[in-house]
């Protein structure tokens, strides 16, 4: 039997490390051009591998991130010819990440020669106290000319290549009037989508260090949740569609990948960390695949039987398809939920649904499932 799965690939390197960040990735520094490439044959070799293991005969949707992919420069253009020569690789959509201190023409021109489609951009803040408080590399200057670049390779609109941007509320030093400019400088770059995240203080991370040792003080709870909805509302009235917790939207510009995660639809990923998950319609249960964090050892043996394999029971699934599904303003897919786990979501978790009927889930949503599950945990 044939799959669909959507296409992850973590790139695993950056040329510096914001303290905010727990995603895994290796320094730049003292890698050599062979790396990358060993590095690269070895995705390739992954994605080949995957293909035929679990009998994939379509990619919907591909999602290059990291790490920074930008620091591969033309060198990702190896990547996307490789790639390409996939049996069946011809996503709909196609995004690569990018940072904008490593943002140059050859990397933007081998994105677009290689089928990229949509390009997703770190900006987080043009404030220049946030960045430097968090350790965000570049500064407001580099940004706005690194946007300029990335506009002119996908200028979104009607021309099918569209530039999606990251921002973050709740960082140091940041207050509305931040805010608020922040994304009025982004009108100039006709983004299709804009991603508003608030600051989440990971442990284990630089940042977390810095707040215990009381080097820099965040917005409180309070405050930075009225940031959060200040934004929210600014690109609302800016037209934005608020489809998703963090995630704003023109028009049919929603990002297709990240709704196959919402819908929890299958995707295989590729890479050191990286994670895959293959879903059993029959039987509504799922087996996860997780690379470890290691590049020297993906790289020595870069094939999904090295992975580790989680099994998901049909609680647990059912238990995620709501977690992900709620994180949607249209909240889950009931035809698909009903195919899946033989009742509608308003059969299976009906006191939640009706104590939440005139609410807004999105905003609460912790609460919401909170709720949700502890009314599947009586059944």
């Amino acid at each position: 039997m044939k799959t669909s799965a959507s296409l992850y690939v973590h790139i695993p390197f950056c040329a510096s490390f914001c303290d905010y960040c727990d995603f895994y990735s290796i320094a730049l520094q003292n890698l050599t051009e062979d790396y990358f490439e060993i590095f690269i044959s070895s995705l390739v070799k992954d994605i080949n591998f995957q293909m035929e293991y679990f009998n994939i005969d379509e990619i919907p949707t591909a999602y290059v991130g990291g790490g920074t992919p930008s620091v591969l420069g033309k060198k990702i253009a190896f990547f996307f010819e490789a790639l390409n020569k996939i049996p069946f690789f011809k996503p709909k959509e196609f995004t690569v990440e990018a940072n904008p201190e490593s943002l140059t023409e050859e990397f933007l021109s081998a994105c677009r020669r290689g089928g990229v489609n949509r390009l997703s951009l770190g900006a987080q803040t043009f404030h220049e106290p946030s960045r430097l408080c968090v350790n965000r590399a570049g500064n407001a200057l580099l940004l706005e000319n690194s946007l300029t670049l990335a506009a002119k390779y996908f200028p979104g609109g009607n021309t099918g290549f569209d530039l999606s941007i990251d921002l973050m509320s709740g960082l140091p030093h940041q207050d509305e009037k931040v805010v608020i400019e922040d994304i009025k400088r982004l009108r100039a770059f006709s983004p299709s989508h804009i991603s508003l995240y608030s600051l989440t203080v990971e442990e284990n991370t630089a940042l977390k260090e810095k707040i215990n040792k009381k080097e820099i003080i965040l917005p409180d709870s309070d405050k930075a949740d009225s940031l959060w909805l200040l934004g929210r509302a600014f690109l609302e009235s800016e037209g934005y569609r608020h489809y998703e917790v963090s995630n704003f939207a023109r028009e049919g510009k929603e990002c297709l990948h990240n709704l196959r995660y919402w819908q929890m639809k299958n995707w295989i990923g590729a890479g050191p960390s990286a994670s895959g998950t293959l879903i059993n319609e029959q039987t509504a249960r799922a087996k996860r695949f997780t690379y470890p964090q290691d590049v020297d050892a993906y790289i020595k043996s870069p094939l999904i039987t090295q992975a580790r394999c989680e099994e998901i029971d049909r609680k647990t699934f059912l238990k995620d398809t709501l977690l992900m599904g709620f994180r949607r303003r249209e909240g889950v897919e009931n035809k698909l939920f009903k195919s899946r786990f033989g009742c509608s979501p308003e059969e299976c978790i009906p006191k939640t649904l009706a104590k939440w009927k005139d609410r807004d889930i999105m905003s609460f949503l912790n609460s919401f499932l909170s709720d949700a599950f502890s009314e599947l945990d009586l059944i």
